[in-house]
């Protein structure tokens, strides 16, 4: 692709990386983009929907005239697969804090486990993580959290339009969810245990499509720059 090519609009599938912020992607790909393709350094360039840190996977990164698609790209429904542990909560409601509550596990079988499954399908009530980058009064949720503040959270409709458990091996149970625009897999991941008269949290996540893109096309940002041809 040439200069004139990406400052006319690009959507670029992007496979993030574990520990990579969004933010971080995005910048990567910038640099490269006006060091070896030439862009001048305002270019437009922007991505459609955040992945946290501790998750991998498709990232839609739009360029130029392109970033005008950017809230058509995010409303677009998403594929995610990962791994809930069953028995224990954390904070956060993934690995980025530690546990802080067990719970039993003894009653849980395969059998409630997918029964559980069917109270999420459609439109659900979701409480968003407290360690989140929602703002409540001004501040994001995840500074409230790390001050030892407690908030309130109002919960927000959304929808999972699928959800289907792909591997038991207590305590982990696979998955994979398709779901709307602002739903949190963490929240899922607590509310799923909690419906089970138990606890869970997040350990794995991929965010495999959104829309008709698939993470199959996407390439890593770390290789990403070997795809461009100096000067062009």
């Amino acid at each position: 692709m040439t200069t004139e090519d990406f400052l006319n609009g690009q959507i670029l599938l992007i496979d993030k990386p574990l520990h990579f912020t969004s933010f971080q992607a995005v910048n990567k790909l910038k640099y490269a983009l006006i060091n070896k393709a030439g862009l001048p350094k305002k270019f437009k360039i922007g991505h459609a929907g955040t992945l946290d840190p501790l998750a991998s996977g498709l990232l839609l990164v739009c360029t130029g005239k392109f970033t005008k698609k950017i809230s058509e790209l995010q409303g677009q429904a998403k594929e995610y697969i990962g791994t809930f542990y069953i028995g224990a909560t954390t904070p956060s409601y993934d690995l980025e804090t530690e546990i802080d509550q067990n719970f039993p596990t003894e009653h849980i079988t395969e059998s409630l486990i997918h029964e559980t499954v069917k109270q999420f399908l459609g439109e659900i009530d979701q409480k968003p993580p407290i360690f989140s980058a929602i703002k409540k009064d001004g501040i994001r949720l995840y500074e409230h959290a790390r001050a030892g503040e407690t908030v309130e959270i109002a919960s927000r409709k959304t929808t999972i339009h699928e959800f289907e458990i792909t591997r038991i091996a207590l305590p982990e149970v696979d998955f994979r969810v398709v779901c709307s625009k602002g739903t949190y897999i963490r929240s899922l991941a607590y509310d799923f245990g909690k419906a089970m008269n138990s606890g869970s949290h997040l350990t794995v996540l991929r965010r495999t499509k959104i829309g008709n893109y698939d993470v199959i096309d996407a390439i890593d940002v770390n290789l990403f720059e070997q795809t461009l041809n100096p000067g062009l």
